[in-house]
């Protein structure tokens, strides 16, 4: 028999919680930045979001999932992408190719070309 204690909950189980975020229905631009978006604006945008955060009932469940799923954009659970990242380890880096050779992306073998013929 298999063994399904492991695997993940479902799918509305995982995200039920957001249902109750107090950011539920607000501009997603709020929380994101625009490209080049710097200074004052970049500051007053980023500290909206987070009073937004701030009286949020399920902050703590935002912040846990953008941790564990390594959100690289937006204020989460009512913090910045650089608050965050000082919250986890390094990530680990890539292991460099030999040499002279690709990585593949997978471990299936390449196609075979053939030489096109006119």
């Amino acid at each position: 028999m298999t063994d399904v204690s492991r695997l993940p909950g479902a799918f509305e189980e995982s995200w039920s919680w957001q249902v109750q975020a107090a950011c539920r229905g607000l501009d997603g631009n709020l929380f994101f930045h625009p490209s080049g978006e710097r200074g004052e604006a970049h500051d007053e945008r980023e500290a909206a979001a987070k009073r937004v955060c701030a009286g949020c009932p399920v902050r703590a469940e935002c912040l846990r999932h953008a941790l564990e799923a390594r959100e690289h954009y937006g204020v989460w659970g009512g913090l910045a992408e650089d608050e965050r990242a000082a919250l986890l380890p390094p990530a680990r880096p890539r292991p460099a190719a030999a040499p002279g050779r690709r990585r593949s992306r997978s471990r299936r073998p390449e196609p075979r070309r053939t030489p096109a013929t006119r």
